[in-house]
């Protein structure tokens, strides 16, 4: 299994330095993930804002580290591709919770690990970031120690949490992105930002792999290729558009007393199958 594992996430790393853009539709269940898989994307990415609404607990580390990595556990074991976990800021503070999260990705058969700083607390948004930067060189000391070598997607709230004025805004996230980086980040995530001109920016600063949210509004995987971003992920969307989907079906039955929502939907059989592949 480690070996697999060693494979998966030098598959994983190589796929950020392509020149193409790694696109990440995040899953939150076995069927999403295979569904992706079967599109031909070359990895998995969760959303734990997915998963956590998906069994029942709203987004925040509401959810528990262990029914968080029991679900990343169930697709990895699902899916041939390298599977990189949301495990949100670690579902602790310090720096051996971070580490015990990192154990207990990588037991879960994840090669990935997306890591946020943000707090959810208005009077201090975001982590410290010294603690914070212990926190990834703890993690970062796990994977070595394990001999499976996790990328990690080092994510930072400022714009998300809308932290400090707003002109102040870029040089903190960059400040924050590059010692992530030097603390052995192999991916920067900044989300909430969508302009071109900052986008381009923060490519050039970053000097390493930078993740985009993208959604509705955003610019195209086009355009942002060709500014040199590596990783385009969609986060918790594509969950929230099958919650859209599910909001119209009993309006228009409702209503018309018709089912055009249900168009599209797989043959039941299909999905059988999709999954008996797995067995």
């Amino acid at each position: 299994m480690p070996e697999l594992l060693l494979q998966k996430a030098n598959t994983l790393r190589a796929l950020h330095h392509t020149g193409k853009a790694l696109l990440l539709p995040n899953v939150w269940d076995v069927t999403s993930a295979r569904i992706i898989e079967e599109a031909g994307f070359p990895a998995i990415a969760t959303t734990s804002a997915g998963i956590a609404f998906s069994l029942g607990y709203p987004d925040g580390q509401k959810i528990s580290r262990s029914e968080m990595l029991t679900q990343v556990a169930r697709i990895a074991r699902a899916v041939k591709v390298p599977v990189t976990a949301d495990a949100e800021a670690g579902y602790g503070d310090s720096s051996e919770d971070a580490a015990q999260t990192a154990r207990e990705v990588i037991a879960a058969g994840a090669v990935g690990m997306n890591f946020e700083d943000g707090t959810d607390d208005p009077q201090r948004p975001l982590i410290d970031l010294p603690l914070q930067l212990e926190r990834i060189r703890a993690i970062r000391e796990v994977a070595e120690k394990s001999g499976v070598p996790l990328v990690l997607n080092a994510r930072t709230d400022v714009y998300l949490a809308e932290v400090g004025p707003a002109e102040t805004r870029y040089e903190h996230a960059v400040r924050r992105l590059q010692a992530y980086r030097d603390a052995g980040a192999d991916c920067v995530f900044v989300p909430g930002v969508r302009d071109s001109e900052t986008i381009r920016q923060l490519v050039k600063d970053a000097q390493c792999p930078v993740n985009i949210l993208a959604g509705p509004g955003s610019l195209s995987v086009n355009e942002m290729e060709k500014m040199g971003v590596a990783r385009v992920s969609l986060g918790s969307a594509p969950m929230r558009a099958t919650l859209g989907l599910l909001r119209r079906m009993p309006d228009e039955l409702k209503s018309s007393g018709t089912y055009r929502a249900l168009e599209g939907a797989p043959a039941h059989g299909d999905v059988n199958k999709m999954l008996a592949k797995q067995e």
